[in-house]
């Protein structure tokens, strides 16, 4: 089960399979991107599991044949290619598709008790190349090669020192950072939010002059010139 509310500018998305420890089946991965998708007017996205674990991985037992790895990829693009920023807030398991999950997501907070992992020799699977290289840039070569060719695991903190989680705390802390981020400037947001992701020039470029011929860059201005709190609007 996927449950989704809002919460002012932020979108907040929990996965709830608590007696699965939120691992994914096709029809929850399937859910999953259709509140990613619905999130669209958000400012910011805030994904995190229920009961004390973020996600721990595919359900071996909902995940035969090709159609959950293509739904899995489909959620995956889902999350990179939002435009706003996208949270994971992490505590507890986030192994195999959870630590694909979250390193889709543009940021990451965790619990110190959070783990992160790929255990795929563990079983006999691979993860696509995608998320191969995703998790390389934001742990490291190093330590992506551990939880990868070695099935390590990596706790929350160690996480956050690899520079993976780039804060420790529980949801609230993630939640209050997400506050903070839905105050910021949507279009600066999600124009850095393509070139940190690899979009091609053209598209960046478009968003780059859009943010400077916008509505917000004026009330930027003037709120720094006032000295008072800027309220962006996205236009």
């Amino acid at each position: 089960m996927i449950h989704a509310e809002r919460r002012g500018d932020v979108a907040v998305v929990t996965i709830d399979r608590v007696e699965r420890r939120n691992a994914l089946d096709l029809e929850t991965v399937r859910n999953l991107t259709d509140a990613v998708h619905d999130a669209h007017e958000a400012r910011v996205l805030v994904l995190t599991g229920a009961g004390g674990h973020f996600c721990a991985g595919a359900d071996l037992g909902g995940v035969e044949g090709e159609h959950f790895v293509e739904a899995l990829r489909n959620l995956l693009l889902a999350l990179t290619s939002a435009h706003q920023p996208v949270l994971a807030a992490v505590d507890g398991a986030a192994l195999g598709a959870g630590t694909q999950l979250a390193v889709a997501c543009d940021l990451r907070v965790a619990t110190p008790a959070a783990k992160f992992g790929i255990p795929a020799a563990k079983l006999g699977l691979m993860v696509d190349h995608w998320s191969v290289h995703r998790l390389t840039a934001l742990a490291g070569e190093g330590p992506a090669r551990a939880m990868l060719l070695a099935a390590e695991v990596v706790s929350g903190e160690d996480a956050h020192r690899l520079g993976l989680v780039q804060r420790v705390g529980d949801l609230d802390a993630a939640l209050a950072w997400a506050d903070e981020i839905a105050a910021l400037a949507p279009l600066s947001i999600a124009g850095h939010k393509l070139a940190l992701n690899g979009a091609p020039r053209e598209e960046f470029q478009a968003a780059f002059e859009r943010a400077w011929a916008s509505e917000d860059l004026a009330e930027g201005i003037a709120a720094f010139r006032e000295r008072r709190a800027p309220e962006f609007r996205g236009r």
